[in-house]
């Protein structure tokens, strides 16, 4: 088999594994949560917990206000 063909075989191989590795690689963002206070009546919407004082509600959302639930 001829040099040059094997090189494009081995580019075109690369190419494809590159565009599937990248096609997996798609991040979403995190979801928000409300997180109530275990000292208080406090309630707040953040995607990451805000201490150890706080418990994460069970359902998740796309936006910051926590008022678009997530499916």
């Amino acid at each position: 088999m001829d040099r040059s063909v094997i090189l494009f075989f081995r580019r075109s191989l690369l190419t494809v594994t590159a565009m599937g590795v990248l096609s997996l690689a798609q991040a979403a963002p995190a979801p928000w949560y409300w997180w109530s206070s275990k000292t208080s009546d406090a309630r707040i919407c953040a995607q990451t917990s805000p201490g150890d004082g706080w418990e994460q509600g069970k359902k998740a959302y796309l936006d910051a206000r926590c008022s678009i639930e997530k499916n």
